[in-house]
């Protein structure tokens, strides 16, 4: 039931959404040079790693450096990015990813590598399921950038505060997870964006 919904959500909101995604795109274009389309490894269900789809917010080959971003004093961050991550409109081409059946639209947000390979036991559970466009963790840490901005060691913070928490959110949703609390997820996190 689940997967039958996340395909058909998806199709309606690539073939709704198509026009702007172009119009985003040509933005994206004319802003800096480099790719319309981001992938970043990241890691998913069974412990398997797949490129997950953004529109490119930031500089050519601004990964290279730092993993964590820190809002609007990033400066490997674009114009045209800065308004994408505002409003999470850079996440659009995960829609891809959720027809590839990689993602779902609510489930845990997938996690590079570097920081999976420092979960617990118990916080590796979190890759049973199919990661997410949005969970719990999204909505509460919705200016997550600007929270790591504040930090004298944004990495430091990540890593001892900010993702454990997450992780903890992540497994309650596992345990919780139903339609209906996957229905609350999704009006959560459009009422945290509109705010």
């Amino acid at each position: 039931m689940k997967r039958l919904f996340d395909i058909l959500f998806s199709l309606l909101v690539l073939i709704v959404g198509l026009p702007f995604g172009l119009l985003i795109a040509l933005c994206i274009i004319v802003d800096s040079r480099g790719k319309v389309v981001y992938r970043q490894n990241r890691v998913g269900r069974n412990n398997v790693d797949f490129q997950l789809y953004k529109f490119r917010t930031m500089c050519n080959e601004a990964d290279k450096g730092s993993l964590i971003t820190i809002g609007a004093d990033d400066m490997r961050i674009t114009k045209v990015g800065a308004f994408l991550r505002k409003y999470k409109i850079d996440e659009f081409p995960q829609f891809f990813n959720i027809l590839k059946g990689e993602m779902s639209v609510v489930g845990p947000r997938p996690e590079v590598r570097k920081y999976v390979n420092m979960y617990t036991p118990e916080q590796m559970r979190v890759l049973s399921v199919r990661p997410g466009l949005t969970d719990y963790a999204s909505i509460r840490y919705v200016n997550e950038n600007e929270l790591l901005a504040k930090s004298t060691n944004p990495e430091q913070t990540y890593i001892q505060e900010i993702m454990p928490d997450k992780l903890k959110l992540n497994l309650k949703y596992i345990d919780e997870q139903s339609i209906g609390v996957d229905c609350k997820i999704m009006w959560q996190t459009v009422m945290a964006i509109i705010r």
